[in-house]
């Protein structure tokens, strides 16, 4: 249910705020006084087209938010749960924002969110009815959904079940087609592969072998430098002849450091820090001429390595930049060529998997046709009923229900037939019906649908255009009855509609200064009788006119 209507800087409303309950609310104004604004702005809010014309001129951004109360709709609290968002005292908050420049943002709850979640949301919230929506009665496959909606959960649940299977299908019959690909085109590619994983498997790549070769390689390439390196090192080290070595110095500063330490035993700590220096030069001494001796010229090994960086290099230009990434290829290759290979295994396999997939989804639509068949006959007697309380008492419905390929809606097509008046065959609704017919036989559906399952809020706009006299308080009793299991919001120019409602809204535009504004007020009773008056008489506004809307409203 919509508790609250938030609107700001929105076409010629610069700034509004509504307070909705349950029942029957209606709204009236005269024309053009902005009433029609107010459901382009609750359309927005429930996931409608948004553009930078909607925003109020001079204004950087519109925004809209509502309220709802979502009570017991476990569909509906499931699903925002679902997405992600938190309900606050079973209270659902919607916000829009359209930039002046045309960029929209959205927000459940007070959380960014896609217009497709808003849309989706929004539609398990608001049954919403344009002046021109009665139109859809005339696209035929509409005539599905609304019988599909009509039988309630065990058509949806079959139907969703139908458009999961098909899509199943859809899905295996894709990979099939992908399977049909030319034998000789296989083949080339098969043979690609195999030298592919084969130049791949027979290198016996380990990972990180690349850059222990650049070492080995390295040092190969330069052992005798190396070589003249470490024993100058080690003649720098312990060569007397050539200055005194590291050595003979730490030696001789021993002594001189142990002969002074006879005099101060602190110097002992000293003493044996240089001691370890010194035992540390004589094993880089060993340990480099140990080096030097084993390091030897070998023209051959060099070879070896060079020849398998080369082979690695080779793999990298045609494979992948590192050897992991060149292992990773001839895996896929693998996988492919076994994939390749079994073709015409898989494409078995996909059959026998398609031929029980298109058993089920049959299986499936007939269930779904049968329970469609069902639905029809009550759903027809239902509206019928309610096409006689609108003063179209003559009028026969028929839904007609034909099969055709089964697809994500089942194995159906149906179209709703009528005749309006006595003797004459049933028709199309687009052949037969004038608009203040159509508009009688979208209420008579839509109070059918409201005794199958009750809906949360349901808005009229307009739809009594055309109509007036005892079809006009037809159409009052029969969005009272409804009102008694939805939420009703009804903008109207026939005072037997407004004298209704259980609250009255009025819609004024007004200039002030250059500007133009947009007001709603709720009336009173007193205030009421006065909107009655002007709604039965216009300008001329009588003692008698007064009279009659207060019988109306029975005050």
């Amino acid at each position: 249910m919509l508790l609250n209507l938030s609107i700001k800087n929105f076409a010629i409303i610069d700034s509004l705020e509504m307070q909705f309950d349950s029942g029957f609310n209606v709204l009236t104004g005269e024309t053009g006084a902005g009433k029609s604004i107010l459901m382009d702005a609750l359309n927005l809010i429930l996931g409608g087209r948004a553009g930078a014309e909607l925003v109020r001129s001079g204004a950087e951004r519109s925004i809209i938010d509502a309220v709802f109360e979502l009570g017991k709709s476990g569909t509906v609290n499931d699903l925002v749960l679902d997405m992600g968002f938190e309900l606050e005292e079973g209270r659902l908050i919607l916000s829009r924002e359209v930039s002046a420049l045309g960029k929209s943002t959205c927000r459940v709850a007070g959380r960014p969110a896609t217009v497709g979640q808003l849309k989706e949301i929004g539609d398990w919230l608001v049954d919403l009815h344009g002046q021109h929506e009665h139109q859809s009665l005339l696209a035929v496959p509409k005539h599905l959904d609304m019988l599909d909606n009509w039988g309630g959960r065990t058509l949806q649940s079959l139907r969703i079940q139908a458009g999961n299977q098909f899509h199943h299908l859809t899905k295996l019959l894709a990979q099939r087609k992908g399977l049909e690909t030319d034998t000789r085109e296989r083949t080339r590619k098969l043979d690609l592969l195999s030298f592919q994983t084969t130049e791949i498997s027979r290198a016996e790549l380990a990972l990180g072998e690349d850059q222990l070769l650049d070492s080995d390689f390295r040092r190969l390439a330069n052992s005798q430098r190396l070589k003249e390196c470490a024993v100058m090192a080690a003649e720098s080290l312990s060569d007397t002849e050539i200055g005194g070595g590291v050595q003979d110095s730490l030696n001789r500063a021993l002594r001189l450091i142990e002969e002074a330490a006879i005099l101060d035993e602190s110097l002992m700590s000293i003493a044996k820090t240089v001691l370890a220096a010194a035992y540390e030069i004589e094993e880089a001494v060993h340990d480099l001429n140990r080096y030097a001796e084993n390091l030897e010229f070998d023209p051959e090994k060099l070879a070896v390595v060079d020849r398998r960086l080369e082979l690695i290099r080779s793999l990298k230009r045609k494979y992948g930049d590192s050897i992991e990434e060149i292992i990773q290829f001839g895996e896929e290759a693998f996988r492919e060529i076994t994939l390749l290979s079994g073709a015409e295994e898989q494409q078995n396999r996909l059959d026998a998997e398609i031929s029980n997939a298109q058993k089920k989804l049959n299986m499936i639509c007939a269930e779904l046709s049968v329970e469609r068949t069902k639905s029809a006959i009550q759903f027809q007697k239902d509206t019928v009923a309610n096409l006689s309380d609108l003063g179209m008492e003559k009028t026969r419905m028929e839904v007609r229900i034909e099969p055709c390929e089964p697809g994500n809606r089942g194995a159906d097509s149906v179209e709703f037939l009528i005749a309006v008046n006595p003797g004459e065959p049933l028709r199309p609704l687009a052949k037969v019906a004038s608009g203040g017919e159509i508009s009688r036989i979208m209420l008579a559906i839509k109070s059918a649908l409201s005794l199958q399952e009750a809906l949360p809020t349901m808005v009229f706009d307009e739809i009594d255009a055309g109509v007036g006299g005892r079809t006009a308080s037809a159409i009052a009793d029969k969005m009272v009855n409804l009102s008694q299991t939805a939420q009703i919001l009804c903008i109207t120019h026939l005072p037997q509609i407004a004298s209704q409602g259980d609250r009255h809204f009025f819609i004024e535009k007004f200039v002030e200064g250059e500007r133009t504004h947009v007001v709603v007020r709720q009336l009173d009773q007193d205030e009421r009788v006065h909107e009655l008056a002007r709604m039965l008489g216009g300008s001329q506004i009588t003692e008698a006119v007064v009279q009659h809307a207060r019988e109306m409203l029975g005050v």
